[in-house]
């Protein structure tokens, strides 16, 4: 497998190769809609306060197994 440097320097080469204006500038706008700064994602003060009682959860041990969640929710759903 490539490492990132050797990626980056091919895409650099591949790039510098291309003459089609469109096409570049959808490269540009491809590669500046993922850029991380635009990754954050804004959270509602509902799903932070989920998050915090998710982590009191962990906290106070009061958890259960994905193998018990998943029969749980089979039992769920064979019980509709």
């Amino acid at each position: 497998m490539a490492t990132v440097d050797n990626l980056k320097n091919g895409l650099i080469d591949k790039i510098l190769s291309i003459k089609n204006r469109e096409f570049l500038e959808a490269l540009d706008k491809l590669i500046s809609s993922s850029s991380p700064e635009l990754d954050n994602v804004k959270l509602t003060d509902e799903q932070k306060m989920m998050l915090e009682m998710s982590e009191e959860d962990i906290k106070y041990g009061k958890l259960i197994s994905q193998e018990a969640m998943d029969k749980r929710n089979l039992e769920w759903l064979n019980a509709m």
